[in-house]
């Protein structure tokens, strides 16, 4: 990150955080300073543009851990101006939803609407927040941790047609999960294990255990 951008960021915001990336400058900002932060990105450097905002569940075992978040909000902007961009991260506390960035960017409005439908994540301030993949009425949230890629059966969204087809529905079936965190010490650490759930396999493979 350019010294001089920091320092600006740093200089309003106290608690801002620089983390270390690869490929982007990038930053981690608190839940007091989240709309605060894209305003000064927005109006003051010139990022106008939100490219991605999604969603990190780093797995149900960390939620219990001290001071650890079981999401983190992943938002990118870019600015058409200085061609550069930039990340920022913050931790979702369980009682503290996010505000929406719908106002201040547009773009924001199917990206939050898919971190809803997907993860569960409720945006303060959206202006239709409702399912964009997903039926209205689906009970589940396909990229949960918790949610297994063999997918889980529900009813069709439309009683008629389940009523003459007697077809259910299995979001996601695919092979492998559900994911899982790793018992690492803190949550930047833990990478995601998948389960072996090979339940598309004519036989077992060789390395998995019988259950």
């Amino acid at each position: 990150m350019t010294t001089t951008l920091l320092n600006d960021l740093r200089a309003r915001l106290p608690d801002l955080k620089e983390r270390v990336s690869q490929d982007m400058p990038e930053v981690e900002v608190l839940h007091k300073d989240y709309l605060a932060l894209f305003e000064v990105l927005k109006s003051v450097h010139g990022y106008d543009m939100l490219m991605d905002l999604t969603c990190v569940d780093w797995g149900l075992s960390l939620a219990d851990w001290p001071g650890a978040s079981r999401f983190s909000l992943a938002v990118h902007l870019l600015s058409s101006t200085h061609k550069s961009y930039i990340r920022v991260i913050m931790h979702i506390q369980n009682d503290m939803p996010p505000p929406s960035l719908s106002r201040l960017y547009p773009a924001a409005d199917w990206h939050e609407r898919e971190a809803f439908d997907m993860f569960g994540i409720q945006f303060q301030g959206h202006p239709d927040l409702k399912r964009i993949l997903m039926w209205e009425g689906y009970p589940y949230h396909p990229l949960l941790k918790d949610f297994p890629l063999a997918g889980i059966e529900t009813d069709l969204p439309a009683p008629d047609v389940a009523e003459a087809t007697k077809a259910k529905v299995i979001a996601a079936p695919m092979m492998g999960g559900p994911f899982r965190a790793s018992g690492q010490e803190t949550a930047s650490q833990a990478e995601p294990q998948a389960l072996d759930e090979s339940w598309t396999e004519a036989k077992i493979k060789p390395s998995c255990p019988q259950k």
